[in-house]
């Protein structure tokens, strides 16, 4: 079912729709080594096969799933001999080129810089951190994208016209609305949509060849969406989560919620990082927010999935719409530095703690003044920070929630000192 060239290719318009300037490279003729990044069922190995054809070029396909070393030096061999003998160039294709090693990796390097073979790498994770920075400087990254629900038809009715004529004894035809049900249930792989509407032929056969609404429900029953528990995905969804409970978007905080639950991420994870956006996002502006988060991570732990599911959700839509504050993490962030800037200062003498009769001779705790003594609980001008270091004002309260009250207090005992 692979397209046999490019104007069959269905979707990555932003690269292969006439003009774009990869498709003026290829019809250019124009061989250059380059990394397909994209999800799987998007037609990478499809792209590589016809960058290839266009191009005139022997194709050698590998997978670093089963190759290794040797294999390479192999490939290297015939494109040398090619490139000897009739001049041909040689294009070499490394599916999954992630699960190479970054030894192995630079087994194409001296090889890809002659110009023996033209690399193209495909892979699903993010090439700034899987791949060779000496390789990836050798070659331009192209994004595919997931392809749309109608891409995903467009595969699917060329499938079954390529498949089944009409007048065959086995013809199969399909409604409308179960192509656009297994579309949907493809999830923007096209792989996946064959597969399915594999399955959904070999059942139509049995009952009339023709494919319903009601068997193609039956075949896309249990689908998945994309999510990888430690790669792109993870880390995007994760990002998106945080941010829409940043940015006061409830429903969409609770639609990457559920994206990651349904993706088989650990809710214990999920409550780990809640209890994290607590802290960073909301703080002092509302410190409810903290408890609950705490409160939803051991009701999970009581409950378990999918009951204890829930408790996460009402901290997530919680901390959504409270209050926000970042004062604490930027104070924390700033007085740390100020820690390994400044190095080990000591600690004020009056400011010691002073349990031996040794250390009150010493001077241990001398002049210290005991707050809760003093008017109002407060002392003053009494200086706390190291000597030799200026006090710094880290903690600035915002003009929200409970930060409100919190910045005026301070204001109140700073206007003490100052008197």
């Amino acid at each position: 079912m692979r397209p046999a060239s490019l104007d069959e290719f269905i979707g990555q318009a932003h690269l292969l729709a006439p003009g774009k300037p990869l498709r003026r490279l290829l019809e250019g003729k124009s061989l250059h080594s380059m990394i397909l990044w994209g999800p799987p069922g998007t037609g990478k190995t499809t792209l590589a096969r016809l960058v290839a054809g266009t191009c005139d070029a022997e194709f050698v396909a590998l997978s670093a799933v089963m190759a290794g070393i040797k294999d390479v030096r192999a490939a290297v061999e015939v494109a040398q001999q090619l490139r000897a003998g009739s001049g041909r160039r040689t294009l070499l294709f490394l599916d999954e080129v992630h699960r190479f090693n970054k030894s192995q990796q630079d087994a194409f390097l001296p090889y890809v810089e002659d110009g023996t073979v033209c690399f193209i790498g495909a892979t699903t994770e993010n090439p700034s951190f899987e791949i060779n920075s000496a390789l990836l400087s050798r070659a331009r990254v192209y994004v595919l994208r997931s392809l749309t629900a109608d891409d995903i038809q467009q595969v699917l009715r060329r499938a079954l016209s390529r498949e089944f004529s009409a007048s065959a004894a086995d013809a199969v035809r399909a409604d409308d609305e179960a192509l656009a049900t297994l579309a949907r249930a493809a999830d923007g792989d096209a792989r996946r949509s064959l597969n399915l509407l594999e399955v959904a032929a070999d059942l139509a056969r049995a009952g009339g060849g023709r494919i319903t609404e009601e068997i193609a429900g039956e075949v896309s029953a249990g689908g998945y969406r994309r999510f990888d528990k430690k790669g792109e995905h993870f880390n995007d969804q994760i990002s998106a989560l945080h941010k829409s409970v940043r940015g006061t978007d409830p429903d969409a905080a609770l639609y990457w919620l559920c994206r990651m639950l349904d993706g088989g991420c650990d809710p214990r994870y999920i409550a780990r990082r809640v209890i994290r956006m607590a802290s960073e996002d909301i703080g002092n502006a509302d410190p409810r927010a903290l408890q609950l988060a705490l409160q939803a991570a051991d009701a999970y732990e009581r409950l378990g999935s999918p009951e204890g599911e829930l408790a996460l959700a009402q901290a997530v839509v919680f901390m959504a719409v409270a209050a926000k504050s970042n004062a604490v993490y930027v104070a924390f962030k700033a007085a740390m530095d100020d820690v390994q800037k400044h190095g080990t200062l000591d600690v004020p003498m009056h400011l010691r703690n002073a349990p031996t009769k040794l250390m009150k001779g010493l001077g241990y705790g001398e002049g210290y003044r005991y707050a809760h003594d003093e008017p109002a609980g407060y002392v003053p001008g009494e200086r706390y920070f190291p000597e030799g270091m200026e006090p710094t004002r880290y903690y600035q309260p915002v003009p929200r929630g409970l930060e409100l009250k919190i910045g005026e207090a301070l204001e109140r005992f700073r206007a003490m000192k100052r008197d």
